[in-house]
């Protein structure tokens, strides 16, 4: 049985911590960001845990 590749693009988006918690970036802080309010910008900054719909999903493509 070849071993599992790990999903380029979920690894790219999704990180795991130390207590096994899958956190992700907000969306909307990429570009554009000029006429957003600083408050916006800085609430986007905070990364935020993935939600358990996508948990399951996220887990398998990241070979967890």
């Amino acid at each position: 049985m070849p071993k599992m590749k790990t999903h380029s693009g979920a690894k790219k988006r999704i990180r795991v911590t130390g207590s096994g918690k899958l956190m992700r970036q907000r969306a909307g802080k990429r570009h554009l960001n000029e006429h957003k309010p600083t408050k916006r910008t800085r609430r986007l900054s905070v990364d935020v845990e993935l939600s358990k719909a996508d948990q399951k999903t996220a887990r398998k493509l990241l070979g967890l």
